[in-house]
């Protein structure tokens, strides 16, 4: 499959997508801002500047896209250009897995919510979805994961 968009209109539709504030990110503290949760973002001192940190809870909620993050069984690759892509999303999938585990090291519970559990076929209604996130942050559970697909 050959890109209808010239490189330079491609990197420019590329620039623009967001890499913080995403509409699944703002679901998900919007909502628990709503229940009384309180929390700090993108925190710079710790390892992949995790989207919600919640130092009551001794925990760190991150949000990923499926396309960005290489979500398996959901998160679909370009036709186009198939090596660079593949590079990328594997680069990207590599530093997540270390950014966890630096997380779990330093004593931090680490929940992932993806993408497709907000978004698509297998998505869950905000409030069971939120229902999930207060749930696992009153356990006991170092990591967790919420997905919308079962890969």
């Amino acid at each position: 499959m050959v890109d209808n968009l010239s490189a330079r209109d491609r990197s420019a539709v590329m620039a623009r997508i967001k890499h913080k504030d995403t509409s699944p990110e703002l679901v998900i503290r919007r909502g628990l801002h709503a229940r009384g949760y309180r929390f700090r973002l993108h925190r710079r001192d710790l390892p992949g500047r995790p989207d919600l940190t919640l130092p009551q809870y001794g925990a760190v909620i991150e949000i990923r896209g499926c396309f960005w993050h290489g979500h398996e069984g959901c998160g679909r690759r370009p036709k186009s250009r198939r090596e660079f892509w593949d590079a990328k999303i594997d680069a990207t999938r590599s530093r997540d897995a270390r950014n966890l585990t630096a997380l779990c090291d330093l004593g931090w519970r680490v929940l992932v919510v993806w993408e497709c559990a907000m978004v698509g076929p297998g998505r869950m209604p905000s409030d069971r979805l939120l229902e999930a996130v207060t749930i696992w942050l009153h356990s006991d559970a170092q990591s967790g994961e919420i997905t919308g697909t079962r890969p």
